[in-house]
């Protein structure tokens, strides 16, 4: 298992910038971020990006869902 850096990009202005670096093991599925009261949704969709040097995968906002209670 091979885990890759991923980059949150955009999604609320709120979110911090030291949460928007993520790990993954896919790319193919979808990262849900825990976030406030609910997850914010985000998807790679074939873009990477060079940060500090090294290239990681893009994944974009999609949703946001709520946590069910």
């Amino acid at each position: 298992m091979v885990n890759v850096r991923a980059l949150l990009c955009d999604g609320p202005s709120s979110l911090p910038d030291e949460e928007r670096m993520q790990f993954t093991t896919s790319l193919t599925e979808k990262i849900k971020h825990r976030f406030g009261a609910g997850y914010e949704h985000f998807v790679h969709q074939g873009e990477f990006t060079t940060v500090d040097g090294e290239e990681v995968a893009v994944f974009r906002w999609t949703a946001r869902t709520a946590i069910a209670e």
